[in-house]
């Protein structure tokens, strides 16, 4: 049902989880533990799949959190739950309030969970290449570290998302980077077609958080295209099919 990483499994009174796409009761498409709100799935599905993964962090249904996403490198901070219908515009959540899970939905893009265990700050952030080429990875950082955190001791851990062997961009893409920084050509190889190539997506998110100062990173390297265990926004595109489902991941402070 859910992945773990080593590094934040080893830190006293947290729980965290990159979910999967088993252990729900959506059907077709969705199947089965579908967490989009934004999908069009059965609200009942989605709403049973997200109180499980709750159950699965410890946290009631409606103290799992998730932004409404935007692909924008903003973040807020959560102190109370809110409601679905309610929720903020960002691509980052943190919190320092113990018994509240902060996540991002993901079918392809990066999800990566923080902690400080020190300050007992966390957050979660919603890494796709234009949130990663903006600053939400830094932004993150650093609403966290007005809840009291220091960069210095925070733990980030990167989970599913689509691998550089399956993201071929167009000459346009590779652009837009080089633009930014000449040197992020070094995230992109050839592809087989011409004008396109291959980006490192993990690859570029580890360096965006090595730059602002994390020195441990866990990446559990799997790829959400290739790997049937995850939605893919890219493989239902080819496939044709009519929507697809998207994967919470989300950490939260134990309440005791």
């Amino acid at each position: 049902m859910m992945l773990t990483s080593p590094r934040l499994a080893a830190v006293p009174g947290l729980r965290h989880g990159f979910f999967t796409r088993e252990g729900g009761v959506s059907g077709g498409i969705y199947a089965s533990l579908n967490g989009g709100i934004g999908s069009r799935d059965a609200e009942a599905h989605v709403r049973e799949n997200r109180a499980r993964m709750a159950k699965a962090l410890g946290v009631a249904p409606s103290h799992l959190l998730t932004a409404y996403q935007v692909h924008s490198p903003d973040a807020v901070v959560a102190e109370a739950p809110w409601d679905a219908a309610a929720r903020p515009q960002a691509d980052a959540i943190v919190t320092r309030i113990p018994g509240l899970a902060v996540g991002a939905t993901t079918a392809d893009c990066g999800p990566v969970l923080f902690a400080d265990p020190k300050a007992r700050v966390i957050g979660a952030a919603h890494a796709g290449w234009k949130g990663a080429l903006t600053g939400v990875l830094e932004a993150a950082i650093a609403a966290m570290e007005g809840l009291g955190a220091d960069r210095a001791d925070m733990l980030a851990a990167i989970g599913p998302l689509i691998r550089q062997r399956s993201y071929e961009v167009g000459a346009e893409f590779v652009d837009r980077f080089k633009a930014a920084d000449p040197g992020y050509e070094r995230f992109f190889i050839p592809s087989s077609r011409a004008d396109h190539a291959m980006f490192d997506l993990a690859g570029f998110i580890r360096s965006r958080l090595e730059a602002a100062g994390i020195r441990i990173i866990d990446d559990l390297g799997d790829d959400t295209y290739s790997d049937h265990r995850f939605f893919s926004y890219r493989r239902s595109v080819h496939r044709q099919e009519p929507d697809y489902g998207r994967h919470v991941h989300a950490i939260a402070l134990t309440a005791d």
